[in-house]
């Protein structure tokens, strides 16, 4: 679709205290950066932990340590949930206890969160307590099922909670009533390493690794996994959790992360040392993913949690194997979605819902999440792609746009309608919900009614927020590695994007539909440089009838053959 490019309005051009090339100081500034100190990455500068309910936490977590009592890991079916997992257990077990395990639901069996399902699957083991991680704040049933079994449960979760709580024995959420954790915006990763952390605390106050000859484990060696969990679950990088990503990060560029996650690098492709924040995204966490999404999330905490490398690098193959899976399962899924909205489009064009909801019956229940981003970003609208799962149920997943909170508005709907929706819960921009095959149609109408309701036809055009145009002289090496420096850059806190208008002196189809391309700056051709982009549509590309084209791109490394050259990484491309 048409996309329209916006370039940044800067209101004030922050003055820093370190020495800054101009252009990241306006970067900067665009993204609301007041001072210096917010550049600066080390772990002194993370909040201080006044989380609402850790200190219940930490007291129950600390007994159960002495005690050497039995405690289970439930954790989500994700990449955030599965590096909390295996967080969780490897921090556990360096404190010095030694009976503790991970249960994570299987989707298509137990769905999401404690359920009284996983609850009673977990109690055949006989724990002590119960650990949530990246869930459980909705989680009312399953805790009070645990309760009346005689089991402690400790959530830790990211997720807004609803109206009601759970009656856990402690819950740590920077989200719940309450709690005066500055930031928001922590994974689930993010809050369990807290936890630990505070235990880690009390653990040496009362001398039990002391008295037991237990070396103290150093919590930076779990800055991996928070970095990759952090990053994948695609939470705002405010200035906390861009310090937990870059101190990740350091440590995995060093060669001091997990070999589980070293194995993923290599079955991607990707070189430790050249690691950056977006191949968290891109390349390591749908891997880790597919393992929840077409089989069992264990064997992603298998491989983050293994020791052997050996036996790291058979699971990341595992995982790169069903990753390729979802991908074809994905593009069939995909094409009968287009297909569904194209004859949608070919009997009333002007009237495509504002809110769009996708069903069928054959569709895979763990990858409609993905649908609906791929949906989502080709009409700009906020979409829920849903999947059967039997028993006249279906399960939705949503994925939204700006300007539409998709949690609340499914709230809304619920307020309105109360019968449609069984069960919901999300973020802003993502949500999942449950309810009756019957009402998949009213839904579907509920929603294009709050949707319409919430946004205005200008929130329904896509835009590419650009940090302007480049001069000549800044299209270079040595800038373009500043700025892939200067990150991490993620949600929020986005990765320099410009634009610019170029002359196509060459355009070759490479791949299946990706587009590369040498263009010139100005009409004599003086100075040249590489771009590509990746999958365009091959019905207008390639087209040597085009001579001009604008750009939104990113700066970018080619390194091919031994060979450095600057790349533009293009975005959006547009003929002129």
């Amino acid at each position: 679709m048409q996309k329209t490019i916006r370039r940044r309005e800067l209101t004030q051009l922050v003055q820093f205290d370190q020495p800054l090339h101009p252009l990241l100081q306006r970067i900067y500034s665009a993204r609301g950066v007041q001072h210096g100190r917010e550049l600066q990455y080390q772990l002194a500068h993370l909040h201080k932990p006044n989380f609402k309910g850790l200190a219940e936490a930490v007291s129950l977590l600390a007994d159960a340590v002495v005690a050497q009592a039995k405690i289970i890991i439930v954790g989500d079916f994700d990449a955030d949930g599965a590096t909390s997992s295996a967080l969780a257990v490897l921090a556990l077990r360096a404190m010095g206890l030694s009976n503790v395990d991970f249960l994570v639901p299987n989707r298509f069996e137990y769905g999401y969160g404690l359920t009284p399902e996983i609850v009673a699957v977990a109690a055949a083991q006989e724990p002590d307590i119960i650990i949530t991680v990246d869930n459980g704040i909705s989680s009312i049933e399953g805790v009070n099922a645990a309760r009346e079994l005689g089991i402690a449960v400790i959530v830790t979760d990211h997720h807004l909670p609803g109206a009601e709580l759970p009656e856990a024995d402690a819950i740590v959420n920077p989200n719940q009533p309450g709690c005066e954790f500055p930031s928001k915006n922590l994974a689930g990763v993010g809050v369990i390493f807290y936890v630990m952390n505070a235990l880690r605390g009390e653990l040496r106050q009362i001398g039990w690794f002391e008295e037991n000859g237990i070396p103290e484990p150093n919590m930076a060696s779990f800055l991996d996994l928070v970095a990759l969990g952090t990053v994948a679950d695609v939470v705002p990088l405010d200035h906390n959790n861009r310090i937990l990503v870059a101190q990740g990060l350091e440590r995995i560029r060093a060669g001091r992360c997990r070999p589980g996650i070293k194995a993923m690098l290599e079955v991607a492709g990707k070189q430790a040392h050249k690691l950056v924040a977006s191949d968290f995204g891109f390349a390591l966490g749908p891997r880790l993913n597919a393992a929840g999404r077409l089989d069992d999330m264990s064997l992603g905490i298998q491989c983050l949690l293994c020791e052997s490398e050996n036996l790291a690098r058979e699971m990341a193959a595992q995982m790169d194997e069903l990753n390729r899976d979802r991908k074809a399962i994905e593009t069939g899924m995909q094409q009968e979605a287009m297909g569904m909205l194209q004859k949608t489009l070919q009997a009333d064009a002007e009237n495509l819902p504002w809110g769009v909801c996708l069903f069928d019956e054959t569709w895979h229940q763990g990858v409609i999440g993905i649908l609906a981003s791929r949906i989502k970003d080709k009409y700009h609208r906020p979409t829920i792609v849903f999947a059967d799962v039997g028993d006249n149920e279906i399960k939705g997943s949503a994925r939204s746009v700006p300007g539409l909170h998709i949690r609340d508005a499914l709230d809304a709907i619920a307020a309105r309608y109360p019968h449609l929706l069984q069960k919901f819960g999300g973020h802003a921009m993502a949500a999942g919900m449950s309810l009756s095959r019957d009402n998949f149609s009213a839904f579907a109408q509920a929603f294009d009614e709050e949707v319409r309701r919430q946004l205005t036809d200008a929130d329904l055009q896509a835009v590419i927020v650009s940090d302007g145009e480049l001069i000549p002289q800044d299209i270079n090496l040595q800038l373009a590695a500043q700025l892939r420096d200067a990150g991490p850059w993620g949600q929020h806190f986005p990765e320099p994007v410009f634009d610019g208008e170029f002359f196509l002196v060459q355009q070759r189809k490479v791949g299946e539909k990706h587009l590369k391309m040498t263009l010139a700056l100005d009409a004599q051709g003086q100075q040249i440089v590489d771009a590509i982009a990746f999958n365009v549509d091959t019905a207008i590309w390639p087209n040597p009838q085009i001579q001009r084209v604008r750009l939104a791109y990113k700066l970018d490394i080619n390194e091919f053959r031994g060979n450095t050259t600057v790349q533009l990484l293009v975005d959006y491309l547009e003929p002129l």
